[in-house]
């Protein structure tokens, strides 16, 4: 359950800084679960809500637009397209096999959501139900169902969002003028190196 709540948490911290994520403690609960996935995520969580608490929102929302819309060209694009083809025109045909694992795990994106399907956060939702219905079919002793959903969350990430969430946050840190951007950069990429080695057939 702690690895769904960090998937979560940390699809949350992609959308547009506000001052709701402080009034939810959101960064207390990410670093309780953290905690109990990873004794380095935890330190790395804490880190993340110091640097929330530390840096002025409006500091945050420069920082964000820059790194995630632009003006002209964005520093780190959000976008698995971007990242997996190495062209700037998103929606590529990952944006459409992404889409195929989804349905296959019967997850529905929101007719009101506005981003692009393969975007980090909706990628990081994505683990989250993948992770949450693992734990429902363990609960069910339903092996055929854990089974099925291992092999989606394998394919996941391997060819999706554990394939180009590196570059990623290495732009996002090389990028980043706040220490918020740069601690998130840090814990995103050590949560999913550790979710990428966990998910390697043996």
């Amino acid at each position: 359950m702690a690895r769904e709540d960090l998937c979560r948490f940390l699809a949350a911290c992609f959308y547009e800084p506000a001052p709701m994520f402080a009034e939810a403690r959101l960064f207390d609960s990410m670093r309780l679960a953290a905690e109990q996935v990873d004794a380095d995520l935890g330190v790395r969580a804490r880190r993340l809500g110091e640097a929330f608490a530390k840096d002025a929102l409006q500091d945050l929302l420069v920082d964000y637009t820059r790194l995630f819309l632009g003006p002209v060209q964005p520093l780190a694009k959000p976008y698995g397209s971007f990242w997996l083809s190495g062209e700037s025109t998103l929606m590529q045909d990952s944006t459409r096999q992404v889409l195929e694992l989804y349905a296959q795990a019967g997850f529905d994106i929101d007719d009101g959501f506005h981003e692009l399907p393969d975007h980090v956060a909706v990628e990081l939702e994505f683990l989250y139900l993948l992770a949450f219905r693992q734990n429902r079919a363990r609960h069910d002793a339903d092996a055929a169902a854990l089974d099925e959903l291992l092999r989606l969350e394998q394919r996941f990430l391997g060819q999706h969002l554990g394939a180009w969430f590196a570059p990623f946050t290495a732009a996002m840190a090389a990028g980043a003028q706040t220490d918020f951007y740069r601690e998130l950069a840090a814990l995103t990429d050590a949560f999913l190196r550790l979710q990428l080695a966990r998910a390697q057939p043996h």
